[in-house]
């Protein structure tokens, strides 16, 4: 950065000293560099404010010192020099919201970058906001279905819920993400999706794979790209967060996505370094965790005084080498309701989704599930974890008695079911058919080699066959098992198992 001419400072400061410089709305450029500039003169300024340089250029104020402004500069700043004139906007940064914005993909500042028309919104809202309180809230207590099984049955997610998405790079953060928010077509739930740091080209087939699914309709997609400053970046959560507000005061539901929350720290700790802010741990700045816990706060469950709306948030957090225990990853975790750990030895092994279930926790738990899901999931985790853990000592085993190969068998199997194609969410019904399969052992009917087609004879015959499609409608109508459809459940599927043995043994 520049030497700062404090000489100068000093001998205006003196020479107007009798001035009220308070309400001075009009200051300079002292020092640029870096997409940082340094303002002096504008005493007043709000942290946040929108203060406005030459050609149209605007900057937020983000250092507040004695005489000085460190200012992150939103935009191209080629053209300002030393000794440029700043004027206050007396604005916190703002950005457009509504429903014009579905469907559409905006940058930080909520303009349309995806080619098509300008934006006309009439109305706007301030990117940084107090959290609301805890008297307009209510506890999480109706479902967000993801549909992906491993995640619906044993770590539900509810509306208004926090829970991060973390694991080692290529892992399937983003994949989870991406079915989420597939799964909501028809469900009454507006999605924004933002990424931060992502390359252009992965942006690009995300966007595809949306249009594809029919889901950009109901979509926002606030773009940060690695190849925008620091400065956009730093504030495109908080934009991707004013618009979810703008639906949930409205009493309507929202899903948001932050893709991902490391790459908003790394660049907060450029800006921080960059505006001579001390570095703590791991070289960031001690805010570090204020910025992450100030945004996720604002996801929240509203009481009906306040229009029942919700604003679920999935935060995507990157480890190294599955370390969790790191200082972005333990910071993001403490201000979540859970989270849902990716194993990379499980995603390589073709185990996906690659959910560790044992890491991975629902703080809301069956708070957010159906009876429905609810009654045949309960002992799902419990039978991953003793598989898991006799499997891990197995391998130094080789004579196993026959209590232990059967729960290692049926771990197997359960393994086997749980794997899922990207791209292909689940209905509720069809996961509550799959894990009633499960919870009544009736897999132990099954060659373990023969489950992935068992899969897809079991997908058609749901889809096709009438005796299913009514138990769904009922299973979708009643949201539980009742003695009747549980016992035309048992009954259709015996026959199915029976059928596929003939045909494949």
């Amino acid at each position: 950065m520049a030497n700062i001419n404090i000489t100068s400072i000093i001998k205006n400061q003196i020479k107007n000293y009798n001035l009220d410089t308070k309400k001075s709305s009009e200051g300079k450029v002292v020092a640029i560099s870096d997409g940082i500039a340094t303002v002096s003169g504008l005493y007043d300024t709000q942290l946040g404010e929108l203060l406005k340089f030459p050609k149209d250029t605007y900057g937020m104020a983000l250092n507040l010192e004695e005489d000085l402004i460190g200012v992150i500069l939103l935009g191209e700043y080629s053209h300002i020099n030393e000794g440029n004139k700043v004027l206050r906007t007396k604005k916190i940064v703002q950005v457009p919201v509504g429903d014009k914005l579905l469907g559409r993909i905006v940058d930080s500042l909520g303009q349309a970058v995806d080619g098509k028309n300008v934006i006309k919104s009439d109305k706007t809202r301030e990117i940084e906001r107090v959290a609301l309180g805890i008297m307009t809230r209510q506890s999480v207590n109706q479902p967000l279905e993801t549909g992906i099984l491993a995640i619906d049955a044993m770590i539900p997610i509810g509306k208004g819920q926090r829970e991060l998405i973390i694991g080692d790079r290529k892992t399937g953060k983003t994949a989870i993400a991406i079915d989420a928010i597939i799964n909501q077509k028809g469900k009454n739930v507006k999605c924004v999706y933002v990424s931060i740091g992502q390359k252009n080209s992965s942006l690009a087939i995300i966007t595809q794979k949306l249009i594809d699914a029919d889901a950009l309709k109901y979509t926002t997609i606030v773009s940060a790209n690695s190849s925008e400053s620091d400065a956009m970046q730093y504030i495109s959560p908080y934009t991707g967060i004013a618009i979810a507000e703008e639906w949930m005061e409205k009493g309507q539901d929202v899903l948001i996505i932050f893709d991902d929350l490391s790459k908003h720290a790394v660049a907060y700790r450029s800006l921080s370094l960059l505006l001579r802010r001390p570095p703590g741990r791991e070289a960031y700045p001690g805010d570090v965790f204020y910025i992450h816990s100030r945004l996720l706060e604002r996801a929240a469950k509203l009481n009906k005084n306040y229009g029942n709306g919700s604003i679920t948030a999935l935060p995507i957090i990157e480890t190294q080498a599955g370390d969790i225990s790191a200082y972005i990853p333990t910071n993001v975790i403490s201000i979540t309701d859970g989270q849902i750990f990716l194993m990379t030895d499980a995603f390589n092994s073709g185990q996906r989704p690659a959910v560790d279930s044992g890491l991975s926790v629902s703080r809301v738990g069956s708070a957010a599930q159906t009876k429905l899901i609810k009654k045949v999931s309960s002992s799902l985790k419990l039978q991953l974890a003793n598989y898991g853990e006799i499997k891990s000592f197995s391998e130094f085993s080789s004579d196993l008695d026959q209590e232990t190969k059967t729960i290692l068998e049926n771990g197997s199997k359960i393994m086997a079911f749980l794997k899922q194609k990207q791209y292909s969410p689940y209905t509720q019904s069809y996961q509550a058919i799959i894990l009633y399969l499960i919870d009544q052992k009736m897999i132990d009917l099954l060659n373990i080699n023969l489950i992935p087609q068992f899969k897809e004879f079991l997908a058609k015959e749901v889809k096709n066959k009438e005796e299913f499609k009514k138990i769904a409608k009922d299973m979708n109508q009643k949201l539980e098992f009742t003695n009747e459809i549980e016992k035309k459940l048992n009954s259709l599927l015996t026959k199915t198992i029976n059928k596929f043995n003939q045909e494949y043994s």
